[in-house]
């Protein structure tokens, strides 16, 4: 299963929730990350390559934009927020059967936006990366009970 994770400038949400996600070595599973305003090759936030290296995640240490190949690569396609599905499906409506926002594809019943820490202290950062780590575990729950 390819998943394609959007936020987005693939500099905080994202790259946290790929390097979480590709921790848990899945078989199977190829895991990507983008950004709807991302510029190819900038550095992710410092704070979130300081708790991916606590963490000790493999991880992507630069930005990507979202690209069309990536997008017809990914099997599923997972935003931080509504308002990045809805940008991303107003530019390519042919995805909208495989893209969700990644709280409201694990908790249906509870859709959401994981909070933005871009420009906050390393506790606003951990505080964004706790909850991820905390969907992502839904998510390789409802995956593999999906198998």
């Amino acid at each position: 299963m390819n998943i394609y994770l959007i936020c987005t400038g693939n500099t905080c949400r994202s790259p946290m929730a790929e390097a979480i996600l590709r921790s848990k070595k899945i078989d199977g599973m190829v895991v990507r990350s983008a950004g709807i305003y991302a510029q190819d090759g900038w550095p992710i936030s410092q704070h979130a390559q300081v708790l991916i290296d606590e963490a000790d995640m493999p991880h992507t240490p630069v930005s990507r934009a979202v690209t069309q190949e990536d997008l017809e690569w990914a099997d599923l396609i997972l935003t931080m927020t509504e308002a990045h599905k809805s940008a991303l499906l107003h530019v390519n409506p042919a995805v909208e059967r495989k893209t969700f926002t990644l709280k409201g594809f694990v908790q249906a019943e509870k859709d959401g936006d994981v909070y933005d820490p871009f420009g906050g202290d390393l506790e606003t950062y951990r505080h964004t990366f706790t909850e991820l780590s905390r969907i992502i575990d839904q998510l390789e729950q409802k995956l593999a009970e999906g198998k």
